[in-house]
């Protein structure tokens, strides 16, 4: 078990990138008109939906390894990665209901979508403050 947590990092790059991508692809698909970009941005959110719920398995499990300080900034990683990984997931469910005839269910597909976007964002960037630092891009 103590592998799965480390494979958090490599796990982790996937579900941000398609969650992401896929709230462009649906902003494409408002913008435009053209639901192919629906099509695109349902794909890459269930796919990513899968991997962030793995992902967040495994950050859990690194989080509790042995030698991991739980500091505030984990704290929040952990827990909008949490949310972020569950939204992903109301995305990709919601999406059934995204079909076009119930504006209903598009809307709220579409807040699921771009809330996980924002949250996956969010908790990506937190991930990268606490391997990192917030001093990575500085000379």
């Amino acid at each position: 078990m103590a592998l799965f947590g480390r494979l958090h990092p490599l796990l982790i790059h996937f579900p941000i990138a398609l969650a992401i991508v896929a709230a462009a692809a649906e902003l494409a698909a408002i913008v435009t008109g053209d639901v192919r970009w629906r099509t695109v941005a349902i794909a890459n959110i269930r796919i990513a939906a899968a991997f962030a719920l793995a992902a967040a398995v495994a950050g859990w499990r690194l989080a509790l390894a042995p030698g991991i300080e739980t500091t505030p900034l984990l704290e929040w990683h952990r827990w909008l990665g949490t949310v972020g990984a569950g939204a992903t997931l109301a995305a990709a469910l919601a999406a059934f209901a995204a079909d076009g005839r119930s504006s209903g269910g598009l809307g709220i597909y579409r807040m699921a979508l771009f809330g996980a976007g924002a949250l996956v964002g969010l908790a990506g960037h937190l991930g990268g403050l606490l391997v990192w630092g917030a001093d990575f891009l500085r000379p």
